[in-house]
């Protein structure tokens, strides 16, 4: 069970390392944002525990740059107590979880593991909603046949699967889709979100507008 450990304040990171791998665990530590931004980029992880205030790179980014590039391994975020905004900001960038400090080793453990759990379940077999499957290596399948999306298409039916059943907002949509070197509006999301509708046309699922929060993928009657 290899872990990214993201924590630039060297004894808590010295703590924890040697901690989670007493408790089984492969410790693979960085101090910095752009560090893990590069390990989580070039290896693979089962879990990222990741602090939210880094130097080179705010955790938020580095969170941000890991779900842009489609990948679901679980983080749980490491935020100081009164730092509300970085929680609901965490979450709202895709992070599965969080711990304020200081946290007691015991809960830390047990919130990994129920991560752990939940993206094993998961892992395990493909994500299927209705007549839609998504493999694990990204493909798309629908009715059992192949569905042809272009990238940012595949993004964001990505996106809308991971989180199948719940609100997206656009603006979660569109940070998923597109890079800051892309000069498109937020707007544009619109356009792409319509295309996944038109090929999603005529099956069981359908992407909901839910007005005020954004889109929801779901089951609906066929035709």
């Amino acid at each position: 069970m290899r872990l990214l450990l993201v924590e630039d304040t060297v004894e808590l990171a010295r703590w924890l390392q040697k901690a989670l791998t007493q408790k089984g665990f492969a410790v693979d530590w960085v101090a910095d944002g752009v560090a893990a931004d590069h390990m989580l980029h070039s290896e693979e992880y089962v879990l990222v525990v990741l602090d939210v205030s880094l130097p080179r790179m705010d955790g938020i980014e580095v969170l941000t740059r890991l779900r842009r590039r489609g990948k679901n391994v679980p983080v749980l975020l490491l935020t100081a107590r009164s730092a509300l905004d970085d929680r609901v900001r965490g979450l709202n960038q895709g992070a599965d979880d969080y711990l304020t400090k200081p946290f007691e080793l015991d809960e830390l453990e047990a919130r990994l593991r129920a991560l752990l759990r939940r993206s094993q379940t998961l892992s395990a077999q493909n994500q299927a909603l209705g007549q839609l499957t998504r493999d694990p290596e990204g493909y798309f399948l629908l009715a059992d046949k192949p569905l042809a999306l272009t990238p940012r298409e595949a993004s964001i039916l990505t996106t809308l699967m991971q989180r199948r059943g719940r609100p997206v907002s656009r603006q979660h949509l569109y940070e998923q889709t597109f890079t800051l070197a892309d000069d498109v509006s937020l707007e544009s999301i619109e356009l792409y979100v319509h295309r996944v509708r038109k090929k999603l046309a005529g099956s069981d699922v359908a992407i909901v507008t839910l007005r005020g929060l954004g889109y929801s993928l779901e089951t609906v009657p066929c035709g």
